[in-house]
Formats: C-alpha cells, structure tokens, sequence
C-alpha cells in the first residue's frame, strides 16, 4: 500500500461499544473491505446487519474508500430487525438486500439526528471530534483550534468561513466534560456547569467572550445575571454567542460582527485624523501640514512674538540650551 493512497478515517460505535479511534487504510479498498478488516473484530454472523453512515448519511458498503473526504467520521451502526412483511415471503429473501435496494433509491437522505449531533460534536472545518482546545467565531460556529488556524495560514478556508480573517475572530471557549463519558464511549461528551443538560443540540447554548464558558439558555434564563455563573467574570448581552444558532439568529451575529468593524474602522480613521492635518493643494494633490504656533495666534498678537514664546525666530543671534535662552548683549 503506497502511501499516496492512503487513507486516514475515524471510526466509533456506541451500539457496539467500539471506542472512538484513527485508523489508515488503503484508499483502493471499499467499506465492505473495512467491515472484514482484523483491526474491527467484528463478529461475522452481524456483518450483513452492519452499515457505515457519515454526517447522518448511509453509506453502502460499495462506496470506495477513496471517495470519502480525509479525516472523516464514520458510524458503524446495527440495522434494527423487524418483522411483517408482503405475504409472499419465502424465507429466502434477505433483508439486507431489500435495504440496499431501497437506499439505492434514495442515497441522499440524512438523518437529521445525526446531522444535528454531528454540529455540537465535531469540528466544523475538520469533522473531527471536538477536542481542546477549542474555539468558536463570531457566527457561533464550533472548531478544534489546530486545523482552523492551519487553514488561515494556508489561506485554504472555505467560503463559508472567510468571515474569520485573523486571531480575533475566534474565542476560546471551555466545555466541561460530562463525568465518566470518555469510559462510557458516549456519543455527547460535554454538558452545561450549571443545569447539567447534554451539549447535543437539542439544547441551546451560550458562549461568554469573556471567559469563554459554555452555559445552557435554560441556566442563564432562570438564574438571571450580568456575572458568569462559573467564575462570576461579568459580562454584556453583546457578548454572549448562540452556538450553531437557526438562520434568524445568525444573521443578528452577522450584523453584529459587521458593526463591531465598523465602529473599529471609525475609530482608526479618527486616530489617524488626529495626528495629522491634511491640506488640499491647487494641483489635488495632499500634503500633510505641520502645526505652527502661528497659527493659532491672537488676532491682535505680532506673530513674530508670539512666535518667540515657544522658539526662536533669529537662531543666529540667540543661544539657547533645553533650560535657558541668552540675549545678545548691546555693544557700548
């Protein structure tokens, strides 16, 4: 197997209580191939009542290897068994097969569950699972912080993401472990500090710019606060971040991030006003201006005194040091 070919794929089970691992394999072989592979020990006799599903999407066991996008997450999941059937039944029909049949004719048919779990749990550029460090953006969308930083420095960000231009377009955030998850091979492994809901998407959630922590819509709703309910850093409305929030909510943060530069680009743009006038020659051309004293002497003032106060107008007949001024003396 070349390594050109090579294929890198993250496999996990809950139903079979396989636990969550990264295996290489060669891009030429089929997801049949995988179910036979030594480093599954899968039982033959549940083979034909196997299947493999990505982003919510069952895959048949055809599909080449190759095909799926490096890095993938794949779900080895059981068919459930049912019973009934036409009436005309022989007994030696497989029930495999019907499936596959029926997946041939719809192949593009997601699951929503696992489209949703697959939102909270994984890396939205990577679809790695979520691990720390992690990072959210201004749309409230989830990353691991290796791979997106990666991707800036490579400029390879998709366009969905281009909205992130540089570190201060991501957070940091701190997502607390559900205790005992890791051991119990569960598919959501994190939870609210505070109520103790599951991070899967069926609940919504919060990020604080602040400090970063992760808490339930449920919790800051009933224990109303401008303080962090973990580590009681306080905090505004416009830092709190909706996580994979609906379209509605989304564009909220969207015309927020898009104020937020604004007021920043203003602020710039004053600062630069103010260290420096500009004025507009006869020829259109600009010219940065100087101040003089002069310039703002009283009407009634010699300029050329007035001048005086701050330097002197006749170098060449004073002596000056940084404390003192000489006049010239009169000759007798």
């Amino acid at each position: 197997m070349s390594k050109s070919s090579t294929t890198r794929l993250f496999l996990q089970s809950s139903e079979l209580g396989l636990a969550p691992r990264s295996i290489s394999v060669s891009g030429d072989l089929t997801l049949s191939h995988l179910k036979l592979s030594p480093t599954l020990t899968l039982d033959k006799s549940l083979l034909n009542s196997l299947y493999f599903s990505h982003n919510g999407r069952p895959l048949p066991d055809s599909t080449l290897l190759s095909s799926l996008p490096s890095h993938s997450t794949l779900l080895l999941r059981l068919r459930l068994c049912g019973g009934g059937g036409d009436g005309g039944a022989t007994g030696a029909e497989s029930r495999d097969c019907y499936l596959s049949m029926y997946l041939a004719k719809k192949p593009d048919k997601v699951d929503p569950n696992e489209t949703r779990l697959s939102k909270w749990t994984t890396c939205a550029l990577s679809g790695e699972p979520l691990v720390h460090p992690v990072v959210i953006d201004r749309l409230g969308n989830l990353f691991n912080k290796e791979p997106l930083v990666e991707a800036m420095v490579k400029k390879t960000l998709p366009k969905a993401f281009r909205h992130i231009r540089g570190l201060k377009d991501m957070f940091p955030i701190n997502l607390e472990l559900i205790p005992g998850a890791e051991e119990a091979k569960s598919e959501t492994r994190f939870q609210c500090p505070i109520s103790g809901l599951e991070f899967n998407g069926k609940y919504p959630f919060f990020a604080l710019r602040g400090c970063g922590h992760v808490i339930s819509s449920k919790a800051l709703r009933e224990l109303k606060s401008d303080a962090c309910l973990v580590c009681h850093k306080e905090y505004s409305e416009l830092d709190k971040i909706v996580i994979n929030g609906s379209e509605d909510e989304v564009k909220v943060l969207r015309e927020r991030m898009e104020e937020e530069r604004g007021k920043v680009k203003e602020k710039k743009e004053k600062k630069r006003a103010g260290d420096e006038k500009v004025e507009v020659l006869e020829n259109g051309k600009k010219e940065s201006k100087r101040f003089r004293a002069v310039d703002i002497a009283p009407a009634n003032a010699t300029k050329e005194v007035y001048a005086s106060i701050f330097t002197s107008s006749k170098k060449g007949d004073f002596k000056e040091t940084y404390s003192c001024r000489s006049l010239p003396l009169g000759r007798n």
